[in-house]
Protein backbone atom coordinates (compact mmCIF):
# COMPACT_ATOMS: atom_id res chain seq x y z
CA UNK A 1 0.00 0.00 0.00
CA UNK A 2 1.39 3.52 -0.64
CA UNK A 3 1.87 5.98 1.64
CA UNK A 4 -1.10 9.26 1.52
CA UNK A 5 0.51 12.25 -0.14
CA UNK A 6 0.82 15.20 2.64
CA UNK A 7 -2.20 17.20 3.97
CA UNK A 8 -1.36 20.89 5.42
CA UNK A 9 -3.07 21.02 8.65
CA UNK A 10 -2.46 24.65 8.89
CA UNK A 11 -2.29 27.06 5.79
CA UNK A 12 -2.39 30.83 6.65
CA UNK A 13 -0.98 32.95 4.08
CA UNK A 14 -1.38 36.84 3.28
CA UNK A 15 -1.56 39.39 0.37
CA UNK A 16 2.47 40.03 1.42
CA UNK A 17 3.43 36.73 0.47
CA UNK A 18 4.05 35.54 4.52
CA UNK A 19 3.15 32.32 5.68
CA UNK A 20 2.88 29.59 8.14
CA UNK A 21 2.16 26.33 6.99
CA UNK A 22 1.84 22.88 9.13
CA UNK A 23 2.39 19.98 6.76
CA UNK A 24 1.83 16.45 8.08
CA UNK A 25 3.94 14.27 5.48
CA UNK A 26 2.96 10.72 6.93
CA UNK A 27 3.22 8.37 10.16
CA UNK A 28 6.53 8.44 12.31
CA UNK A 29 8.25 5.21 11.72
CA UNK A 30 9.43 3.44 14.10
CA UNK A 31 10.02 -0.22 14.14
CA UNK A 32 9.46 -0.85 18.06
CA UNK A 33 5.66 0.62 17.72
CA UNK A 34 2.87 -2.00 16.98
CA UNK A 35 0.60 0.92 16.66
CA UNK A 36 1.63 4.56 15.66
CA UNK A 37 -0.33 7.47 15.90
CA UNK A 38 2.56 9.84 16.15
CA UNK A 39 2.47 11.85 12.76
CA UNK A 40 5.34 13.82 11.10
CA UNK A 41 5.29 17.39 9.88
CA UNK A 42 6.65 19.72 8.69
CA UNK A 43 6.30 23.63 9.80
CA UNK A 44 7.23 26.16 7.13
CA UNK A 45 7.52 29.70 7.55
CA UNK A 46 8.03 32.57 5.43
CA UNK A 47 8.11 36.38 5.85
CA UNK A 48 10.95 38.86 4.53
CA UNK A 49 13.16 38.07 7.24
CA UNK A 50 12.41 34.45 7.82
CA UNK A 51 12.33 31.16 5.31
CA UNK A 52 12.61 28.14 7.72
CA UNK A 53 11.44 24.46 7.46
CA UNK A 54 11.13 22.50 11.01
CA UNK A 55 9.83 19.32 12.13
CA UNK A 56 6.99 18.95 14.41
CA UNK A 57 5.73 15.65 15.78
CA UNK A 58 1.57 15.69 16.62
CA UNK A 59 -0.19 13.15 18.87
CA UNK A 60 -4.01 12.60 18.17
CA UNK A 61 -4.08 14.66 21.74
CA UNK A 62 -2.58 17.37 19.84
CA UNK A 63 -5.32 17.47 17.10
CA UNK A 64 -7.77 17.68 19.81
CA UNK A 65 -6.49 19.96 21.40
CA UNK A 66 -6.17 22.03 18.25
CA UNK A 67 -9.63 21.39 17.37
CA UNK A 68 -11.07 22.77 20.76
CA UNK A 69 -8.85 25.62 20.85
CA UNK A 70 -9.42 26.86 17.08
CA UNK A 71 -13.18 26.51 17.61
CA UNK A 72 -13.14 28.99 20.73
CA UNK A 73 -10.57 31.48 18.62
CA UNK A 74 -11.73 34.54 19.14
CA UNK A 75 -9.80 37.99 19.17
CA UNK A 76 -7.37 38.53 22.61
CA UNK A 77 -7.48 34.41 22.79
CA UNK A 78 -4.63 32.13 21.16
CA UNK A 79 -4.61 28.50 19.68
CA UNK A 80 -1.60 26.66 19.74
CA UNK A 81 -0.04 23.34 18.75
CA UNK A 82 3.15 21.35 19.40
CA UNK A 83 4.69 22.46 22.86
CA UNK A 84 6.86 20.62 25.48
CA UNK A 85 8.11 18.17 23.65
CA UNK A 86 9.70 20.85 21.14
CA UNK A 87 8.40 23.09 18.48
CA UNK A 88 5.50 25.00 19.26
CA UNK A 89 3.41 27.00 17.71
CA UNK A 90 1.19 29.51 18.75
CA UNK A 91 -2.05 31.75 16.95
CA UNK A 92 -3.12 34.77 19.01
CA UNK A 93 -5.94 36.64 17.65
CA UNK A 94 -5.96 40.25 17.42
CA UNK A 95 -8.76 42.49 17.93
CA UNK A 96 -8.49 43.23 13.63
CA UNK A 97 -8.87 39.49 13.28
CA UNK A 98 -5.00 39.50 12.37
CA UNK A 99 -2.90 37.17 13.98
CA UNK A 100 0.46 36.98 15.51
CA UNK A 101 2.13 33.59 14.96
CA UNK A 102 4.95 32.59 17.44
CA UNK A 103 6.98 29.92 16.27
CA UNK A 104 9.50 28.57 18.82
CA UNK A 105 11.80 25.96 18.04
CA UNK A 106 13.91 25.71 21.73
CA UNK A 107 17.27 25.22 19.68
CA UNK A 108 16.51 26.37 16.63
CA UNK A 109 14.38 29.47 16.06
CA UNK A 110 12.24 31.94 17.55
CA UNK A 111 9.92 33.90 14.95
CA UNK A 112 7.09 36.17 15.15
CA UNK A 113 5.04 36.19 12.11
CA UNK A 114 2.14 38.56 11.36
CA UNK A 115 -0.52 37.42 9.21
CA UNK A 116 -4.05 38.91 7.82
CA UNK A 117 -5.75 35.54 6.87
CA UNK A 118 -8.94 35.03 4.90
CA UNK A 119 -12.51 35.78 6.74
CA UNK A 120 -13.54 32.20 6.69
CA UNK A 121 -9.49 30.32 7.47
CA UNK A 122 -11.58 28.90 10.74
CA UNK A 123 -13.58 27.12 9.17
CA UNK A 124 -11.58 26.17 6.45
CA UNK A 125 -9.05 24.89 9.08
CA UNK A 126 -11.39 22.61 10.63
CA UNK A 127 -12.00 21.04 7.31
CA UNK A 128 -8.40 20.58 7.17
CA UNK A 129 -8.18 18.98 10.70
CA UNK A 130 -10.86 16.70 9.62
CA UNK A 131 -9.02 15.68 6.39
CA UNK A 132 -5.61 15.25 8.44
CA UNK A 133 -7.80 12.46 10.75
CA UNK A 134 -9.28 10.91 7.48
CA UNK A 135 -5.89 10.46 5.92
CA UNK A 136 -4.36 9.05 8.56
CA UNK A 137 -6.62 7.75 11.38
CA UNK A 138 -5.86 6.77 15.04
CA UNK A 139 -4.72 3.23 14.69
CA UNK A 140 -5.09 3.00 19.15
CA UNK A 141 -7.44 0.09 20.37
Amino acid sequence: MTEPGAVDLIHLEDADGDRCIVRVTGRYKHDALTTNDVLQAEVLAHASFVDARLELYLFQRDLDAWQQELTGLAPGTGASIGGHRGLNLVLRMQEDRSLAITILDPDRLTALLWIQPQENWIDEHQDRLEQVRQTWPSEAP
